[in-house]
């Protein structure tokens, strides 16, 4: 796997709404956004295990979700208005009959009246048949002070499911809480997929840079990766260092597990 730097700015809300790169220069306190796109092999680095039938049927159903949101996009920018209107229903008929959607939905509920029992039994009905709809398409951890907060969303307007291309872009936000600079040296990336292919990113900085973070300040950039299935995760850590002092030595800034997936956290988010 390697990265491409488009050296181009990006608006992560115009990707969430239209699906496409649109520039647009955004200041307040941040530092620039550009987007990276990360090419990934279609054969992976690593053979995954043999799936079992109930996780197999739940990558065909997401496949079916993917495609059916990606031809509703292009109903509707070709105004084929009653095509349109015929997707949305079945995308809504979808939704509600979908096992890990409706499950989704139940364990919410369970948590929000207090039915802890319940919660428990749909959240182990999740973990057989939609492991990944357990975990958010966010995620937001603090190391000495570093806090990393990261967001993904999918892009049906660049991504081809009947060709399993799943375009996937995020956003990521580094706040310096502490009380010293720091500069980000290197990053490192694992990716998986729902096969459990796994691929590993590392290199110098990130978006061609190695920014310098002030304290009480932040660096933002958006970023984009294509995924052979319609789900999976990314984690990883950034190394950075104190460059107040001379000889400090580096320390690893942890990124916390996100979901890449189709369905979004839930189904008011897609």
């Amino acid at each position: 796997m390697h990265c491409l730097n488009l050296k181009a700015v990006i608006d992560f809300n115009a990707l969430l709404l239209m699906g496409r790169v649109r520039s647009r220069v955004k200041v307040y306190n941040w530092q620039v956004n550009r987007i990276v796109a990360c090419s990934t092999p279609g054969s992976g680095s690593g053979s995954g295990p043999v799936q079992d039938p109930s996780q197999s049927s739940y990558l065909s159903r997401t496949e079916t979700y993917a495609l059916l949101k990606q031809q509703l996009e292009v109903a509707a920018k070709s105004e084929d208005y009653k095509e349109a209107a015929r997707l949305r229903d079945s995308l809504r008929l979808f939704e509600e009959e979908e096992p890990a959607l409706r499950l989704q939905r139940l364990l919410k509920e369970a948590i929000a009246q207090e039915r802890f029992e319940d919660a428990a039994a749909y959240r182990d009905e999740l973990k057989e048949i939609a492991p990944y709809t357990l975990l958010k398409c966010s995620s937001d951890a603090t190391t000495l002070g570093i806090r990393v907060q990261v967001r993904s969303v999918y892009i049906a307007g660049r991504s081809q499911p009947s060709k399993g291309i799943y375009f996937f872009a995020y956003r990521i936000r580094i706040t310096n809480l502490s009380e010293r600079p720091v500069q980000l040296l290197r990053r490192h990336w694992i990716i998986t997929d729902a096969n459990e292919r796994t691929e590993t990113v590392q290199g110098i900085g990130v978006i061609g840079e190695q920014p310098v973070i002030l304290p009480n300040t932040g660096f933002e950039y958006s970023s984009a990766c294509p995924l052979s299935t319609s789900t999976g995760r990314m984690e990883g850590d950034y190394e950075m260092k104190h460059i107040d002092k001379v000889g400090t030595r580096s320390f690893n800034v942890a990124i916390a597990p996100f979901a890449l997936s189709t369905f979004g956290d839930d189904v008011s988010a897609v």
